[in-house]
């Protein structure tokens, strides 16, 4: 029988561990998985995140790229600064972002002479040759310009000059550019206020209370270029040294429009010099002549001295004190009324007034009218009058500053006294700053002079020298005056200053109108004369039938004051 073969088996080995067969653990297949399950959501944020970053890019590319680059950090430090505007809102003075221009001349790629040939054509306030010269400066960085506005500075960035700089930085905006400069005024590159109300009101402006509130001014920029405009005509006709008008609302004191030339541009304040930054109006003195007049004859009836329009005082002759002569430029060699003195302008009898009033009335009177202290005026920019010591204000000085001479007080301090002549004898000081009601203020004149001064100034415009100040329908009274100017201590004979100090409507007068030309020397326009009456008085014409209705004056050619009783037989002037 054949024998069956049976399969052999080898003794079973130790069974091998899952680690070394290669096979994870339970904890690190979980921790696998998690690692997995992590892969896969960073995978899945890609996808959903993509999209995204394709947007972020491209509104980069489109927007933020296509601005002016600013490669270095922004180089101004001005501050948020409230606003200023004028009665109505209108804006005067306001903070927007504005462009640094510089240069690393060192750096420069193009040609420097097509280069400033083309941003010359960008910012039409700098010539071709002084951006020339800076992009060639052997210095390391230079300021080409300032307050470059966005659109300009796209231009320039689109230029694509790489050592060309565009930095951000505020900048203070003046959109009238000259209108009120002088008022204004302006700041530096800091954001600090220099001159004017920019610099008054420095930290009204600046601090975080105060910025967010606009600065309301009592200008009215209707009013203020008219002004600007009936002046600049005549200034640039005259071809004077300079002129100074002022309209100011007689009951409040508010200050309506105010300008000095020559001007400047608070935008670019650099290049109008010294003479453009020169306020004249509050900053410089003048003997203001025959305006005074008006305040002597005042003052004379709150003395009593004139208690009649028919008394009159002798303009026969000269008067001589000592070397001193004082004479009219218009004698009429005879006995003179008050009504008469004052169309004529006599600096004679108003002399003689002036000395029976006395000298601590005059002095009396002047004081309270502020005429001894720099104007009462928020402006920092305040001249302090001149007038003689008390020792030295003897009979002669009585007589002399009676006139407007030996005694020199800014344009400001006229327009508050005929002020206070006109409104029924109260001074109230003058403002820039708008004004809900008027302040008390304190009686100088009674009403009663008050109504008999209106009188006296509407005549001088009827039947004196400032005939052609009448403007029909708005009674305009007022009051010429003709001076030589002094420099350095000494009359300038052939230069005069030329005022007239006048107000509206006479029979309830609601503004002063003060216009003075400094050195005007005579046009065709003013037949050859310099004088007041024939110079500054049309001014006052052509400028209040403008003004009037803007302030809600109308004419009204059926009103008018009754001069008839003032008059003489004789009292007729010549200009």
């Amino acid at each position: 029988m054949a024998s069956r073969a049976f399969p052999s088996f080898a003794a079973p080995g130790p069974i091998a561990s899952p680690v070394a067969a290669g096979l994870p653990l339970p904890g690190q297949r979980q921790k696998a998985q998690a690692q997995a399950r992590q892969r896969l959501m960073v995978i899945m944020v890609m996808f959903v995140a993509v999209p995204f970053v394709m947007a972020g890019r491209l509104f980069d590319l489109g927007v933020l790229e296509a601005q002016p680059r600013s490669v270095r950090a922004a180089i101004s430090t001005a501050p948020p600064r409230a606003d200023i505007v004028d009665r109505n809102g209108v804006e005067l003075a306001r903070t927007f972002e504005a462009y640094s221009l510089s240069v690393e001349p060192r750096k420069l790629a193009s040609d420097p002479r097509q280069l400033a040939r083309s941003i010359a054509g960008i910012l039409t306030d700098k010539t071709e040759a002084e951006i020339y010269a800076d992009l060639t400066h052997r210095a390391t960085f230079r300021y080409i310009a300032r307050r470059v506005l966005p659109s300009e500075a796209k231009r320039i960035n689109d230029l694509g000059e790489p050592a060309i700089n565009l930095g951000r930085e505020a900048e203070r905006l003046y959109p009238n550019f000259n209108l009120a400069a002088h008022v204004i005024g302006y700041t530096d590159d800091a954001g600090r206020g220099m001159t004017g109300l920019e610099r008054a009101f420095d930290e009204r402006l600046s601090s975080e209370q105060g910025r967010d509130q606009p600065l309301a001014l009592a200008i009215d920029v209707r009013v203020q270029q008219a002004l600007e405009h009936e002046l600049r005509q005549v200034y640039i006709d005259q071809r004077a040294q300079g002129a100074v008008g002022i309209v100011m609302d007689v009951d409040s004191g508010e200050i309506v429009a105010l300008t000095s030339l020559p001007d400047f541009n608070p935008n670019a304040p650099g290049q109008a010099g010294d003479d453009g930054r020169y306020n004249k109006a509050s900053f410089a003195t003048y003997e203001l002549g025959s305006t005074f007049k008006a305040l002597t004859i005042a003052n004379g009836l709150e003395a009593g001295v004139v208690s009649s329009m028919q008394k009159t005082w002798d303009a026969t002759r000269p008067i001589q004190m000592g070397r001193f002569r004082i004479r009219d430029d218009h004698a009429k060699n005879r006995w003179l009324t008050a009504p008469e003195i004052f169309i004529h302008s006599s600096n004679i009898g108003t002399a003689r007034i002036a000395v029976e009033t006395g000298r601590d009335r005059q002095r009396a009177m002047l004081d309270a009218l502020g005429f001894l202290k720099p104007v009462e005026i928020e402006l920092p920019e305040r001249a302090r009058p001149q007038f003689p010591a008390l020792a030295n204000w003897g009979e002669l000085s009585t007589m002399t500053i009676a006139y407007g001479h030996g005694i020199s007080v800014t344009p400001l301090h006229l327009a508050s006294s005929y002020a206070t002549v006109v409104n029924g004898g109260i001074y109230r000081p003058p403002t820039l700053l708008k004004r809900d009601r008027a302040p008390e203020g304190r009686r100088v004149f009674s009403e009663h002079t008050s109504a008999q001064m209106r009188a006296l100034l509407r005549l001088v415009v009827t039947n004196g020298t400032g005939r052609r100040a009448n403007a029909p329908g708005y009674r305009v009274g007022g009051k010429t005056g003709t001076a030589e100017k002094i420099e350095s201590g000494r009359y300038v004979r052939g230069a005069n200053v030329s005022t007239f100090a006048a107000a509206f409507p006479m029979d309830a007068p609601r503004y002063v109108v003060i216009a003075m030309i400094d050195d005007p020397r005579g046009s065709k326009e003013s037949a050859g004369f310099r004088t007041a009456g024939m110079v500054v008085a049309p001014i006052i014409s052509r400028l209040v039938q403008r003004i009037g209705p803007l302030l809600g004056v109308q004419p009204d050619p059926a009103r008018d004051l009754d001069v008839s009783p003032l008059l003489a037989p004789q009292a007729v002037s010549e200009d």
